[in-house]
């Protein structure tokens, strides 16, 4: 990658800083977890980036690896952006990491209320390797009209390639409020207000994995089939 700044020294933080320490990287590629974004969609989820930028930056990922780019047939005809296999491995634990830092951060105001929002605290910090599946399961989260999808094994996520098996549907206050409410009865009734759409045995998968169970009584009433 020439022309990138480097911090000369050998070093992992250092060596992972060279990669994804400029500005705009990283929040790319947390655009990128929820499943494939178009160059459209990353430029009005970054307002402040310029275009050349935007540009510059996803072809710096790409040349890294952690990122692809397809170009979809017609009647699409689209280019879209998607992490590679290696993105997958390396890129959401740094977000999680990230995102856990910045939460207690985060300004309580109707501008946190965003999908995107919702998807980070609500269904990515709640993720537990050690709860999920030796099979690799996809899921769609449906939030204020934005769609993510992705998949999920012990080994951590992955890109959806299968029909959901889940799809949940839900606003960012609630998925929000499910896992950071002040109260067990606010978590429990923003999580409630969640519909989760699947085969109960999956449905009850995703809880645990995702750490999205309130009661044992509460799964089969917020399920459907």
């Amino acid at each position: 990658m020439a022309g990138r700044k480097s911090y000369h020294q050998n070093c992992p933080i250092a060596r992972g800083l060279d990669v994804l320490g400029e500005r705009w990287t990283l929040l790319i590629l947390r655009e990128l977890i929820g499943g494939a974004r178009r160059y459209g969609d990353m430029r009005a989820a970054l307002p402040g980036i310029a275009t050349n930028l935007l540009a510059d930056r996803l072809r710096e990922l790409e040349e890294a690896g952690l990122i692809c780019r397809t170009e979809l047939p017609p009647p699409v005809a689209r280019t879209v952006y998607t992490l590679s296999e290696e993105g997958w491995r390396k890129v959401p634990p740094v977000i999680r990491a990230v995102a856990t830092f910045g939460l207690a951060l985060l300004e309580p105001s109707d501008s946190a209320l965003t999908p995107l929002n919702g998807f980070l605290a609500g269904i990515l910090l709640g993720f537990d390797p050690a709860r999920a599946s030796d099979r690799s399961t996809s899921y769609r989260i449906e939030i204020d009209g934005r769609r993510f999808e992705f998949a999920a094994t012990k080994d951590g996520l992955t890109a959806a390639r299968e029909t959901p098996a889940v799809t949940v549907t839900a606003t960012a206050g609630d998925l929000i409020t499910a896992r950071l409410g002040g109260t067990a009865a606010e978590r429990k009734a923003a999580l409630r207000r969640c519909t989760f759409d699947g085969d109960d045995t999956a449905v009850q998968a995703m809880r645990t994995a995702f750490q999205l169970a309130a009661d044992p009584g509460l799964a089969p009433a917020a399920s459907r089939n």
